[in-house]
């Protein structure tokens, strides 16, 4: 159709529902051709399995077929109004309530399986053969690749490689102090409250971070300082820096600016010749555990802290 040679792959859904469409209305003419009473397509599935099987629970049924229980609870009412199924079974056990076939649903599965279905192996066996390509392993593959990563999650990817060009790190100048207060000052304050050591640092980051060997570095968006995060030298025997004071402003999360600005700085820490990062934060703050753990930070515990809002310590062993 020349509507999605306009749009692209951007409509995959909506061609797929008009192929489905398609294939729903010869699939209502083709069960009226084999049959008196009426039948609906998408009830198949479910009668497919009661044809199987002399007893299901519709928790079994909907476990099968990949639908949800109300689905299959209101397909079994309708095939239970026009008589093809009993849903006041009792299972063999006597403990469960289960649904079957009718004597009339089990001569119609019977006629099915001898007629239609036949019939329609060879009509869909000559289809793929006419094709250049096997939609039914197509579709089986596609099913396989959806349950691995959604197509959502594919798309929320691209979005933030597309944004992530529109970012760019740099190092800090005195110009971007305010920012660098404002952003860490903007996430302590909304969880926890500015303690003395926030604020030692974040109005002299120059005399406490940078001089003492540390850095800083600035995550510009569409060149506004929105991001920031600091290597802090540590007097320690296990670690060289910490890594601290990583905020972005909540106007531009969920654009990978945290995981930008978490690379470069670990980048910088190995230019310095670090050998171990360490960090310091709170549980509350899920995204930012996520994020440690996905620069390959682990956690670990026993150390002081200066900080009343750290409950939990992470490491990052560079040489490995």
């Amino acid at each position: 159709m020349n509507i999605f040679e306009k749009t692209g792959k951007m409509a995959l859904g909506s061609r797929l529902r008009l192929l489905t469409s398609r294939f729903t209305d010869d699939a209502t003419k083709i069960y009226e051709m084999y049959n008196d009473e009426k039948f609906s397509p998408k009830w198949f599935p479910v009668f497919f399995v009661l044809s199987e099987t002399e007893e299901n629970t519709i928790t079994e049924i909907a476990k099968e077929i990949g639908h949800s229980q109300p689905s299959v609870t209101k397909i079994i009412k309708e095939m239970t109004k026009v008589g093809l199924v009993n849903d006041k079974l009792k299972s063999s056990d006597k403990r469960r309530n289960v649904v079957g076939l009718t004597d009339e649903g089990k001569v119609l599965a019977e006629k099915m399986l001898q007629e239609q279905c036949v019939d329609i192996d060879l009509a869909v066996e000559n289809l793929l053969a006419e094709s250049t390509y096997n939609l039914w392993e197509a579709v089986a593959e596609w099913e396989f690749l959806l349950e691995q990563k959604s197509l959502l999650k594919r798309v929320q990817e691209q979005k933030k490689l597309r944004e992530s060009k529109d970012i760019e790190i740099v190092e800090y100048e005195p110009k971007y102090q305010s920012a660098f207060r404002d952003l860490n000052e903007e996430w302590i304050s909304n969880y926890f409250e500015m303690e003395e050591t926030d604020y030692k640092s974040l109005d002299n980051p120059q005399e406490y971070i940078l001089d003492k060997g540390g850095k800083i570095l600035v995550a510009l968006y569409k060149n506004e300082p929105l991001g920031v995060c600091a290597l802090i030298k540590m007097n320690d025997k296990d670690y060289d820096f910490e890594m601290a004071k990583m905020a972005v402003s909540p106007k531009v999360q969920g654009k990978n600016i945290g995981w930008l600005l978490g690379q470069a700085i670990i980048n910088s820490a190995k230019e310095l010749g670090a050998s171990k990062l360490y960090l310091e934060s709170n549980t509350i703050l899920k995204p930012a555990i996520n994020l440690y753990y996905k620069l390959g930070f682990v956690k670990i515990s026993g150390r002081p802290t200066p900080y009343k809002r750290a409950n939990i310590q992470m490491e990052l062993d560079l040489k490995k």
